[in-house]
């Protein structure tokens, strides 16, 4: 079969797959199967075992589980509470004063959860009802949420920068020091954003808004937002000073939190139960994914897809914006249907000969990737993000859509801030120890 004629029968049959409410990794299994059977190959079952035992048995994947059993116990105990009330008296003087909770909140808790999704509900359930009682703007409130609820992708220790590193064979480590700069410059535009929202907006904040709180107050609040900071720091820390691989550090910060939550009081046996169970569900939901991925990029190498559209893109002549520009386009459509992760893996193993070919740093690529895949999670409409704010707050999608359109926008512009600083992106990695 001609090898275009196949390329888009996979494609047609994946997006058919998808829209009949297949789980991802079946999907994914499933084309590599049609495309080893349309090609005449009969070593499924080989071919299968090998991919799936060498996606699955990585040492680098070890960290993900971690990971994410870290954000659980956070979630699931008092400290994400702790980080709304640690927060609270130290923004009250900046215009819009607890809409930066949002934002600030949903930085801290991404630097421990690593989920977008996670971020989105765990500070949305905190912060949008007491938003509401004090009469900020519903929009606004929920518009900050969304879009600062992304920085779950990319402030480090990320999940879907662990999963493009193994796809891509990038350093880890450097992956999450490299999203350090561009997720600080995205939380920094977000509350310029809504600094001068507040100033243009008065009307629509809370007649109290101006009141200032005192240091005692704020010294009192700092004893309740020390530890998870304290967490994350030492966290990031040990793996930019070289001193523990992003294995060990995980293990250190689930350590760490479950640490936390014991001395906070907050830690029973049924919220270790239940974190240890979330953490064991979203692995898994992940590790099947990655297997899927890992069988379709096996079975497109041998159908040499991969090959001939970086041969077909070299011949197009594309400059490497172009390129990204055409990715872009990709991603976000891709975004609007499916996670984060699920973005990632249907694409790299497409995506990453063309990047190669056009002498894109993998490193950096990594980073735009998920600011793209960010934008996506916020796509109005549908971005996958917005239904888990809707389900929080019982409002229609659009009007979801429309709150977080101002924080879609901010993220392009922050994509196009990397392209034309990369250094942004790169210059920490360089400074690493043993870089």
């Amino acid at each position: 079969m001609d090898m275009t004629v196949l390329s888009i029968v996979l494609a047609v049959a994946m997006l058919a797959m998808l829209a009949l409410g297949v789980w991802v990794s079946l999907t994914l299994v499933g084309i590599g199967v049609l495309g080893l059977l349309l090609s005449g190959n009969d070593q499924i079952g080989l071919l299968f075992a090998t991919s799936s035992w060498g996606a699955s048995t990585g040492w680098s994947l070890t960290a993900l589980p971690m990971f994410i059993w870290m954000g659980e116990v956070l979630f699931r105990t008092k400290l994400s509470e702790d980080l709304f009330k640690g927060l609270s008296p130290w923004l009250s003087g900046l215009p819009g004063k607890l809409l930066h909770v949002n934002i600030l909140s949903c930085g801290i808790f991404a630097a421990v959860s690593g989920s977008s999704a996670a971020t989105a509900a765990t500070i949305g359930r905190m912060t949008l009802p007491e938003l509401k009682a004090q009469g900020y703007s519903d929009r606004m409130a929920i518009g900050t949420l969304a879009g600062s609820g992304t920085l779950g992708l990319l402030i480090p220790p990320s999940i879907i920068l662990i999963v493009y590193g193994v796809a891509a064979e990038v350093s880890i480590g450097r992956l999450f020091i490299a999203g350090a700069l561009p997720g600080l410059m995205l939380i920094v535009l977000f509350m310029g954003y809504t600094m001068i929202w507040a100033l243009l907006n008065k009307n629509e904040l809370p007649r109290n808004e101006h009141k200032r709180i005192g240091f005692s107050e704020k010294i009192k609040a700092l004893r309740m937002l020390l530890p998870i900071v304290g967490l994350i720091i030492f966290v990031l820390g040990s793996i930019y000073g070289g001193l523990t691989t992003p294995t060990e550090a995980a293990a250190l910060g689930v350590f760490g939190a479950l640490l936390l939550a014991a001395a906070t009081g907050s830690l029973s046996l049924q919220s270790f139960n239940e974190s240890l169970l979330g953490a064991v569900k979203s692995s898994c939901m992940i590790g099947l994914i990655l297997v899927g991925a890992h069988f379709l990029t096996l079975a497109m190498g041998f159908l040499g897809i991969p090959r001939g559209l970086a041969e077909w893109i070299g011949g197009m002549t594309l400059s490497s914006f172009e390129l990204l520009l055409y990715l872009t386009a990709l991603f976000v459509i891709l975004g609007c249907f499916l996670d984060g992760i699920s973005v990632v893996v249907l694409t790299v193993a497409v995506v990453l000969p063309m990047v190669q070919q056009a002498g894109i740093d993998l490193l950096w690529f990594g980073i735009y990737i998920v600011l793209v895949v960010e934008m996506a999670q916020i796509t109005p409409p549908v971005g996958f993000n917005l239904f888990v704010i809707q389900a929080l707050t019982g409002k229609d999608i659009l009007y979801v859509a429309r709150a977080a359109l101002p924080f879609f926008l901010i993220i392009m512009a922050a994509l196009f801030l990397i392209g034309w600083f990369p250094e942004i992106v790169t210059y920490l990695p360089q400074t690493m120890r043993g870089s």
